[in-house]
């Protein structure tokens, strides 16, 4: 291993092993083995493979510069060359010193600064490493700036290994959104799969190594127990974590996991809309998962100054997203109460909680009631409100909260028997009111025919009014907490609106057709063809099935009825702009999360949001006026004010919000008495959360990276000039390439990887489904026309059985891209470097790259020089300024080759020309150390500081020690990140003037 822990191996650098040639993705030295070597082989006879090495076992040797050898280079207008140089530029991660962004606008989506934002911060000085929390609120595209952020890793060099860790409901949705947006393909697993990977891999190797870009439900993952000792042998460049509120338990296996992956991974992108709790402690420990050292004391710290760099939080009514929304988020429709009268069945449910579950003028100390007349019934007061939430829901739910209750209270008398002690009348006398509450719900219709529920008959009505039927296109969305109303509406509704009854052949949200009988499967509790169930109690798969079938245009589902696991991160809006409450959940989050399922980025057509509130004539009942419909205006109202209900209540957690709602109630409260008490002092500590980022102003742009070219950036340019270089006039039969018209307008590319192996293997890291789905292996449709892309993913939606397109988008990053970068990369032979000859240059120039690297291997500088001026006094000037000088392009005609002793005499200077660039980098170090030490040198001090702040007397043994092992893992870090070592020199090519003409090229100039 190299000196002082530095390795010589830095990315792009090439080396030979075992006699073959292999180009060097990542090196970081070990304790015991050298340094460990990540390469792709580049030989013919390991092209594409990938392998480890480590020097301390392998031989291995570096290239040296010096030893360039030139050739000539007699292609059609130098494109060997010029595909040679660009395969260069393109395949050299940008270096620890470029802060701007390289490709924000390359994808396929519009490009919104607000949505660049993220990225931008992930790549700020200020930050150490690339990891932020993207704490937008709901709508605002947070997975499309995950997206942004991990594309300009990975042109970087630091997003080979990723993984997405989300909900389940969630899985397919981003995968979805990364591939066709972005072209990063991730792997969708969960615990079968895993199984699977496991049975095909060495017994004892880690299935999280099988792929390189991973997705996995935290529900699957959280399983500590059964993957600790697979995850913590494995680093990720980057982790993404969404839906990370739910990290701020100690002691949660979410929690657990989060520790386990945080340490192990170079960048962490954390996304919630809620992104803390209303408690500085819960906050910080949240952020401790970014960096260990940001906050010294977790109950004293400014959010915005100490904090401003590690996240970012806008609404939709901030400034910059206000402004650049224009028609792709049509502004939401009022939230409309809808009053329905309870039928007489439902009154005497209404006086029967009323008398003797939730008597009016009870007057209750926390958990008892002063007012022994009018006490509730129930031995807990909680359990009143548990039945009054379940019939506003439905009574179907009411019937299923009693037998529960029953079951319990059943139980203590059994339990009091075998005890030997006397039953507790008041259990007898809840019993007995359990009994008539059941009875009264028995009498309640089943809801086949009108006049059953108040509510139900209401649905219907608002269903026919929206055009929900068998012959309309329309499409809503119904939410109920209850899984037993869910499936109770899912019975009874569709009849009522002329849809086939259960039993009849349906489509299983897969193109397929299949009989739903009862409790059906594949993600249904539904028996028509025109209606899906969604809860919690469905498998990822399940869920999967039930989303993409609702978000297919074509597919015959017209109806979701969903609970409260689609709230969080789901998209619901392509097809669909009306959801209906059927119940209203006792939380302002939550009705959020709800509405912004449909009020999200992409809304083309205003949200309408309609909201069943079943009103009671019974004397002091407490019907959905009570509470529901006053949470649902005032959620309204701050969302107009704010863009977001959370810090309404100052509580920030869908769940402490409505218990503490509902501790309000017992005690005697009022919901506007629980609304306007808000904690002042939490809104005031955490208000840095609800503005822009210190370091950014809505005027400023993302700054934009330096990335030279030689095709000016243009993907499609390059591709065409690599598959004419490649194949030339065989790439029809050796790859099965054929260029296609759309009838609707644009241009694509059809490839055949079956035929191209090497491709083919690199098409394995798609998501399985889409490989399948468009049978990508026989044939594949790539396009650089953004319109025919952006048409072929809405196509994909409106008119096909699957949400993949069947024509992907060709950024920078796809992997047919990648493909020709590494092919063309390796067209001259090891260590050759072509000679390029042009009228226009005076004396020979060589094009050289100089890389410095950090102790990670990773690239801190990387300079493209020209050296001219040799062999008397050298000049180095900018690479790109001499190729354009030298007229380098595809107008350039080969007037001349070089001769062996115009070869000679060039390749005699290569030793000057490489001592003269080491030189150089070493003379200009200054001009770049601050960008680099400056940022590691405040964080240094920083990280003093917050040592001797957190070493607080009343610290324990344990405490300080775990402050002192942070602070000595961050300097680690702080050494492994500065610059280290001599400078990588590669010698790329050589400008020449033109030998006598021997060979003329007439051909027409590329276009």
């Amino acid at each position: 291993m190299s000196e002082q822990g530095e390795t010589r191996y830095p990315p792009g650098a090439q080396i030979l092993v075992r006699d073959e040639e292999w180009l060097v993705r990542n090196a970081t030295p070990t304790d015991h083995d050298g340094d460990k070597i990540e390469a792709v082989g580049v030989s013919e006879f390991v092209r594409d493979e990938e392998a480890v090495f480590f020097t301390g076992i392998d031989e291995v040797d570096l290239l040296e510069p010096e030893n360039t050898r030139l050739v000539p280079d007699s292609s059609s207008y130098f494109r060997r060359s010029r595909l040679f140089l660009e395969a260069v530029l393109r395949k050299t991660p940008l270096p620890q010193s470029e802060r701007g962004l390289a490709l924000a606008d390359r994808f396929l989506l519009d490009p919104l600064t607000y949505q660049q934002r993220p990225a931008e911060l992930a790549l700020s000085m200020r930050n150490l490493r690339p990891r932020v929390l993207v704490a937008d609120v709901v709508g605002l595209g947070k997975t499309l700036e995950i997206g942004l952020t991990l594309a300009e890793l990975i042109r970087r060099g630091r997003g080979e290994r990723i993984l997405v860790v989300t909900p389940q409901s969630v899985l397919e949705q981003f995968q979805h959104e990364l591939w066709t947006r972005f072209s990063i393909p991730l792997v969708r697993l969960d615990s079968l799969g895993i199984q699977r990977i496991q049975r095909e891999i060495p017994a004892g190797r880690n299935p999280f190594t099988h792929y390189k870009r991973v997705i996995i439900s935290v529900d699957t993952l959280k399983n500590i127990g059964q993957y600790r000792h697979h995850l913590e042998r494995i680093q990720w460049d980057a982790v993404v974590i969404d839906e990370s509120h739910n990290l701020i338990n100690p002691g949660s296996q979410r929690r657990a996991l989060a520790e386990i992956l945080a340490p192990r991974t170079d960048a962490l992108l954390l996304a919630s809309a809620t992104p803390h709790n209303g408690d500085k402690q819960s906050f910080a420990d949240l952020i401790s998962l970014l960096d260990p050292a940001a906050i010294a004391d977790p109950n004293h710290y400014d959010p915005e100054k100490d904090l401003g760099h590690l996240y970012i939080r806008r609404t939709k009514v901030s400034p910059e997203v206000r402004d650049q929304m224009g028609s792709e988020w049509a502004d939401r429709g009022p939230s409309v109460s809808l009053h329905c009268a309870a039928t007489a069945a439902e009154e005497r449910i209404f006086a029967e909680l009323t008398e003797h579950w939730l008597p009016p003028r009870a007057t209750s100390t926390e958990f008892g009631t002063a007012d022994q007349d009018r006490r509730s019934v129930g031995t807990d007061p909680l359990v009143a409100y548990n039945l009054l939430k379940s019939f506003l829901s439905s009574h179907k739910a009411l019937a299923d909260t009693l037998d529960t209750r029953a079951t319990s209270l059943t139980a203590r008398v059994t339990k009091a028997a075998k005890e030997g002690r006397r039953h507790d009348p008041a259990v007898e006398r809840e019993q007995e009111a359990v009994a008539r509450l059941r009875a009264l719900t028995d009498s309640m219709g089943d809801g086949t025919a009108p006049g059953d529920s108040a509510k139900l008959d209401a649905l219907v009505e608002q269903l026919k009014d929206i055009g929900v039927g068998p012959r309309s296109t329309t499409r809503a969305v119904v939410f109920s907490e209850r899984v037993r109303t869910l499936k109770w509406l899912a019975e009874v509704v569709p009849p009522r609106l002329g849809f086939p009854a259960a039993g009849t052949t349906t489509d299983n949200g897969n193109g397929k057709n299949g009989k739903n009988g009862k409790n059906g499967k594949n993600g249904k509790d539904t028996e028509s063809p025109h209606v899906r169930v969604m809860h919690g109690g469905l498998s990822d798969e399940e869920q999967q099935k039930v989303l993409a079938a609702f978000g297919l245009a074509e597919n015959p589902v017209r109806l979701l009825f969903t609970g409260d696991v689609a709230s969080e991160g789901v998209n619901l809006h392509r097809q669909c702009h009306h959801l209906i409450h059927y119940d209203i959940p006792w939380s302002l989050i939550r009705i959020e999360q709800r509405n912004g399922r449909i009020d999200r980025y992409g809304q083309r057509h205003q949200p309408q949001f309609r909201a069943l509130i079943l009103t009671s004539t019974t004397p002091g009942a407490k019907d959905d006026r009570t509470v529901a419909e006053k949470l649902l205006r005032r959620e309204e109202e701050a969302h107009k004010l704010d863009g977001t209900a959370e810090a309404v209540t100052g509580y920030y957690r869908a769940e402490e919000e409505e218990r503490r709602l509902i501790r309000e109630l017992v005690e005697g409260g009022t919901v506007e008495e629980f609304l306007g008490a808000a904690p002042a002092a939490e809104d005031d500590m955490l208000a840095g959360l609800f503005g822009q980022v210190d370091t950014i102003t809505e005027q400023e742009l993302p700054p934009r990276a330096e990335v030279p070219s030689l095709f000016d950036g243009d993907t499609e340019a390059f591709t065409e000039a690599a598959l004419a270089e490649l194949y030339d006039e065989r790439a029809e039969d050796l790859i099965g390439l054929a260029r296609g018209d759309d009838p609707k307008g644009g241009r694509y590319l059809s490839l055949s990887p079956a035929k191209a192996p090497d491709l083919l293997h690199r098409l394995k890291a798609l998501p399985p489904s889409y490989l399948k789905e468009q049978g990508v292996g026989e044939r594949m449709l790539v396009t650089f026309d953004r319109a025919l892309a952006e048409r072929k993913l809405t196509d994909a939606r409106e008119a096909s059985d699957t949400l993949w397109p069947n024509v992907s988008f060709l950024t920078d990053i796809h992997p047919v891209a990648e493909w020709l970068t590494d092919k063309v990369l390796v067209q001259f032979g090891r260590q050759e470097a072509p000679v390029i000859t042009s009228p226009q240059v005076t004396e020979p120039t060589f094009l050289v790259q100089g890389i410095y690297s950090n102790a990670l291997g990773r690239p801190t500088v990387v300079k493209w020089m020209a050296v001219s001026g040799l062999p008397g006094t050298p000049e180095v000037g900018d690479m790109s300024d001499a190729l354009r000088a030298a007229g380098v392009g595809p107008r350039l005609a080969v007037t001349g080759v070089p001769h062996d002793r115009d070869l000679d005499r060039l390749a005699a200077l290569v030793p000057a020309a490489v001592s003269a660039a080491r030189d150089h980098l070493e003379r200009t170090k200054d001009e770049w150390a601050d960008l680099i030490s400056e940022p590691l040198a405040q964080y240094r001090k920083q990280l003093a500081q917050w040592r001797q702040d957190s070493l607080l007397p009343e610290r324990t043994s344990r405490g300080r020690r775990r402050i002192e092992d942070t602070a000595d893992e961050q300097a680690h870090l702080l050494d492994q990140l500065q610059t280290s070592g001599r400078p990588l020199l590669r010698v790329l090519a050589v400008l020449d003037r033109p030998a006598s003409t021997d060979t003329t090229d007439d051909t027409p100039a590329e276009s």
